[in-house]
């Protein structure tokens, strides 16, 4: 009997052993649901803190990002996630990270029901601070579905309006979404600056090619109107003749114009040498009737000859002007002529000739390739 009992008892001790290690197993291998998650929070939590009042603002900084990694909303509060998004940011500013840190504070402050009055003194304080360093951008999007992108980053949160923050520099906004055409920004951030923006998606455009799938009704093309078919059709003759006439009329008009300036000049050489040889021959005694004398000397014929020399360059030079006078006036009328009958300019092809004039001088602009 008594060994019957001492049986008994090793079984019964045997059975809670084995059960109570059962139970610590199954603990272990299965965890209570965010409560390993929380821990890890505190613990950079803490650490962060130690970092931070010993002035080692580096590994405060380390602390309190994987902290707000890893703390989600199944293992922190709002109050624990605002907080430690707040003093990210403060160790960012201590270490002249200003967007990054101005980014943090912001969105610390945005839960500032959440914080205690203290907290949200200290984070107000730094957000003032970093401010000076960065560009601010309100941005607003439609349809507030979009996504945006900043340089090629997603945000990773959608809304209707942002606020942003930016290293001064040239950056880019994008933002996108199905069926609407997608919307690009560039800006130049400039620090102490608010930039506000407002992206609109336009929805996208149908696709032609179900226009033009097989089966599918087409349109036909409109024919076009009277005086669009009047102008594909062939050229009239009056529209082909002012290229060449003109060319030609310039041309006259400029050989003319320069001959007689040449003319008018070899003209003006003779008259001088004329005087020339009168004043010395007055000097010498001659006079107005000296060459009409019949004992006249024989100097006289070579004056004759220079007379005549300078009357016929000076009444050539006078025709050539005239002449190019002609010839400019009528390539100017041909002009205005076309302009009349055709109701337009000159052919926006070959060569253009536009009539010039001003105050002391006229003339003809020639445009186009020779």
């Amino acid at each position: 009997m008594r060994c019957g009992v001492h049986l008994l008892l090793i079984g019964l001790t045997a059975f809670a052993s084995t059960g109570l290690t059962g139970a610590a197993s199954a603990e272990e291998l299965y965890p209570l649901p965010g409560r390993s998650d929380r821990s890890t929070v505190k613990d950079h939590v803490r650490r962060g803190r130690r970092a931070r009042d010993a002035g080692r603002w580096n590994e405060a900084y380390a602390a309190y990002k994987a902290a707000l990694e890893a703390a989600t909303p199944a293992s922190s509060t709002e109050r624990e996630r605002a907080e430690i998004a707040g003093e990210l940011g403060l160790c960012e500013l201590a270490l002249r990270r200003y967007r990054d840190a101005a980014e943090h504070l912001a969105w610390s402050l945005e839960q500032r029901e959440a914080l205690p009055v203290a907290l949200q003194k200290r984070f107000e304080q730094g957000l003032r601070k970093a401010a000076p360093h960065v560009a601010i951008l309100n941005l607003s999007v439609d349809p507030p579905d979009a996504e945006v992108l900043v340089d090629g980053k997603p945000l990773g949160r959608l809304a209707r309006t942002y606020r942003l923050f930016f290293e001064p520099g040239q950056h880019m906004v994008r933002a996108q979404a199905p069926g609407r055409a997608e919307a690009l920004h560039s800006f130049g951030a400039v620090a102490k600056t608010e930039h506000n923006i407002t992206m609109r998606l336009p929805r996208a455009a149908v696709s032609s090619e179900k226009e033009g799938a097989p089966g599918s009704p087409k349109e036909a093309p409109l024919a076009p109107s009277a005086p669009a078919a009047a102008r594909t059709g062939p050229p009239s003759p009056w529209v082909s003749w002012p290229g060449a006439a003109r060319i030609g009329g310039v041309a006259v008009t400029t050989a003319t114009a320069a001959a007689g300036a040449v003319l008018l000049l070899r003209a003006h050489v003779v008259h001088g040498d004329l005087r020339e040889g009168d004043i010395a021959r007055r000097a010498q005694g001659w006079t107005s009737h000296t060459c009409r004398k019949a004992s006249a000397p024989a100097a006289c014929a070579d004056i004759h000859d220079q007379v005549n020399e300078r009357n016929l360059f000076a009444t050539l030079g006078k025709v050539s002007l005239a002449a190019s006078a002609v010839f400019g006036v009528a390539t100017a009328a041909s002009f205005f002529t076309e302009i009349a009958v055709f109701g337009g300019g000159p052919s926006a092809s070959g060569v253009r000739v536009v009539p010039m004039a001003t105050s002391e001088r006229a003339g003809v602009l020639l445009e186009g390739a020779w």
